[in-house]
Order: structure tokens, then sequence, then C-alpha cells
């Protein structure tokens, strides 16, 4: 059973998900190895018209280059943030490898090429599963900017699935799925 703690009381809830209040803000998802973080996620945004999960392995996305997975979530995601995207694809070092096609890209980048995605899909919930694995420490700081950034949006929520909630981030909600 899920134990949620609400840190901000006066953040809003934009939505509720098998007992869960997703609260507007960053919402870290904790637990260890197989708790459920991913799963959580994943059927969230199944369930969740305006929720945005993606596997950030891309899956499937060998042969196509980051432009072609943008390109495809462009469509898709009809709040896309257009300049959003080009400033975290210069922030985060991603400009010279727009062209490669993914298999051709280091763990690290091809993680970038999906979080990018996340981040400019302009979605109400947007769902990120260990966004700091396999990043180097200048991409990490700028994405713990931008999710800073975020902590106070009243109109949108950002679930961060880890095994701890990072203390570099304004937790607006702490969802433990581990058993107690």
């Amino acid at each position: 059973m899920p134990v949620q703690k609400l840190l901000k009381t006066s953040a809003h809830v934009v939505a509720e998900f098998e007992g869960l209040c997703i609260a507007a803000g960053l919402n870290a998802v904790t637990g260890d190895e197989g708790s459920g973080k991913t799963r959580l996620l994943s059927l969230l945004s199944e369930s969740h018209s305006d929720a945005f999960w993606l596997d950030l392995k891309l899956p499937g996305c060998n042969s196509q280059t980051p432009l072609d997975v943008w390109a495809h979530w462009r469509h898709q995601c009809p709040h896309w943030n257009e300049a959003l995207c080009l400033d975290l694809c210069e922030a985060l070092g991603m400009r010279v490898h727009v062209a490669k096609r993914l298999d051709m890209l280091s763990a690290g980048s091809r993680r970038k090429v999906g979080l990018l995605a996340l981040l400019a899909s302009g979605s109400m919930i947007t769902c990120l599963d260990q966004p700091f694995a396999a990043l180097d420490q200048a991409s990490i700081n700028v994405l713990c900017e931008f999710l800073n950034d975020m902590a106070d949006n009243k109109s949108r929520a950002w679930l961060i699935a880890d095994y701890e909630a990072d203390t570099r981030l304004q937790w607006s909600n702490l969802i433990s799925l581990d058993h107690v």
C-alpha cells in the first residue's frame, strides 16, 4: 500500500489515480527495485488523457534520429513547446547528435532524447522514470534547474520516480511505494 505525504498543503490536486492524489508541481514516487514505480507511471499515462510517460531507453527507435523522435511526439502532443525543445536541445548538449541514429548514441544521450520529448510535451501530468540515470553532471544540473522552475506550477504535475526523493528538488508531494 503506497504511503503519501503532501508537503505543500496549498498544492492543487490535478488528478487522482488509484487512491493517490497527484499534486501540482513536483511529485516524488519512490521505492526499491520492483516496487512498481515504472508500472505506476505507465498505468497513469494509459488511463489519463493528458499524462505522458516514455520508456527512456526508447525501444524500437534504433534507426530513428532525435529529430525523428521529437517530430513524432510533436504531432502526438497538442501542447508541444517547440521553443522549449530547442532550448533544452542546446542546454543538454544534444545539437551535435540530432542527425545521428539512436543506436549510435550513448545511453545518456539516448535518454536525453526521451527526456526532451517529455519535458517539451506540455502534458498536464509528465512522468519521468529515473530521469538522472546515465546523465552527465551538466545535464543533471540543467534538469534540476528546469524541474525546480516547474515546482510552483499550479496547473501541471511532474511525477519523478526514483529510489529516493532527490534533495535538490522542491517537492510538493511524496509517494512511497515501499511497504511499511
